[in-house]
């Protein structure tokens, strides 16, 4: 089974060297990765998770509205039927907020500089189960 991954960038954040780092990764690492493009819409973005039918969401967020931004997300994927997607965050993301982010419904929170293989292998874990 092929993982399939959507990246997005939520928000106006316009800085997306990271995440489009992050897609070459897992496409390296076999999987099936769309990218959605800058500063997008939480609407964008679950209309695009129920279109193209991934497994997993990544959002990548260096603005510092992340949990507003993830809030916001979770809402649109139950309004579109997408809810039970895997999401996962990354980027500049402080460890005071990673639980928080966890009470929304995120899997993981992957702050930069995270090795690129930590997160292949979580994706490849959790789909899997």
């Amino acid at each position: 089974m092929t993982i399939r991954v959507l990246i997005a960038k939520p928000g106006l954040d316009g800085h997306d060297v990271g995440a489009k780092l992050v897609c070459r990764a897992l496409i390296d690492a076999g999987m099936d990765v769309t990218y959605s493009g800058l500063k997008r819409s939480p609407d964008q973005i679950a209309r695009a998770a129920r279109e193209e039918d991934v497994d997993v969401i990544g959002l990548s967020i260096l603005s510092g509205a992340h949990i507003s931004l993830c809030r916001s997300v979770f809402a649109r994927l139950k309004e579109q039927g997408v809810e039970d997607k895997l999401v996962i965050v990354g980027g500049n993301i402080p460890a005071r907020d990673h639980a928080a982010l966890e009470e929304l419904g995120v899997a993981r929170v992957f702050p930069v500089g995270t090795p690129f293989d930590v997160i292949t292998e979580f994706l490849r874990k959790k789909v899997s189960q």
